[in-house]
């Protein structure tokens, strides 16, 4: 009964916005959008501590407001696109992409080794992996699947005319491992809060943070870059995916020391690139949890 409503909503939605021209589509979107701000206050309420953390009194409060309702504009036209284009082949999905710094990237390649990339929920991250696939390589990724076992499906459908691996959460370094000596480039989302075990403490935007050292780990074995790929738009039609220089993760005899560097290193261009155009990022996750569940657990009372 669920997947028959999760379809039904996909099918009304999907119609929605293939039949609508964009003129009305857009200005619809930003009104659901708007509705999703208002009613949703635990993750308003997320998005402002995550926001008070990262700039404190050095952005006031209407910038922040301001972005917190980007973020939600931003998942809503995510979304849309995402649905609108679900049967696109490769070849039309990259009439839409353009890449920054491609000849990077193709270098890489051309050494005959797979690729390690890192990137965040930022931008339209679920077109990221389609157009790397489509352009470039086969990739494997990790990810959790969805609830609806029908959706899902729909989702496994499209990724495979991308050669796109989905790997559970759970036990995803083995496959990792295995993608890699198949000599499949994979794909990591490495900006959320982690448990003390799975995560290395690091700095992000001046406040300590637990961070995934899955990268910097497969890195060090394998004796392979990190490619930090980012994905942002200025108007949800055109998106430039952004290739920046390779993390080397070092290979000395203090294997913790190594990681460690490699990790901040991971931090350090996500900041940045958050930084640059922070309404893109999704700050409705409890990034700091690990750290300040305090403040998270006094704003949500």
């Amino acid at each position: 009964m669920r997947d028959r409503i999760y379809l039904g909503i996909y099918h009304l939605f999907r119609w929605l916005v293939t039949h609508t021209p964009e003129k009305i589509l857009f200005p619809l979107l930003g009104a659901i959008a708007r509705l999703l701000y208002l009613i949703d206050r635990r993750h308003r309420r997320i998005a402002r501590v995550n926001l008070d953390l990262a700039f404190g009194d050095a952005m006031d409060d209407k910038e922040k407001e301001r972005i917190v309702k980007k973020t939600y504009e931003n998942l809503v036209f995510n979304l849309a696109h995402f649905i609108a284009h679900q049967e696109d082949s490769p070849e039309e999905t990259l009439r839409s992409v353009t890449f920054e710094n491609r000849e990077l990237l193709e270098t890489l390649l051309a050494e005959g080794k797979p690729i390690i990339l890192i990137t965040a929920h930022y931008g339209n991250w679920e077109l990221l992996p389609r157009a790397f696939a489509a352009a470039f390589a086969p990739v494997t990724i990790v990810g959790r699947p969805l609830d609806s076992e029908a959706m899902n499906d729909l989702l496994e459908t499209n990724r495979q005319k991308f050669g796109i691996e989905l790997l559970p959460k759970k036990g995803a370094m083995k496959g990792l491992i295995s993608a890699l000596k198949q000599g499949r480039s994979v794909g990591l989302l490495v900006d959320q809060n982690t448990r003390d075990k799975d995560g290395i403490l690091i700095d992000f935007f001046g406040k300590k943070a637990r961070h995934t050292p899955a990268a910097a780990i497969l890195a060090r074995r394998f004796h392979l870059p990190i490619v930090p790929t980012f994905i942002h738009t200025e108007d949800h039609r055109h998106f430039k995916i952004t290739f920046y220089p390779p993390i080397e993760t070092a290979q000395t005899s203090d294997s913790e020391a190594d990681i460690l560097r490699s990790v901040q290193a991971q931090a350090d261009i996500t900041e940045k690139v958050i930084r640059e155009k922070p309404e893109e990022w999704f700050w409705l996750h409890q990034r700091w949890k690990n750290r300040y569940k305090a403040l998270y657990d006094k704003a949500l009372r």
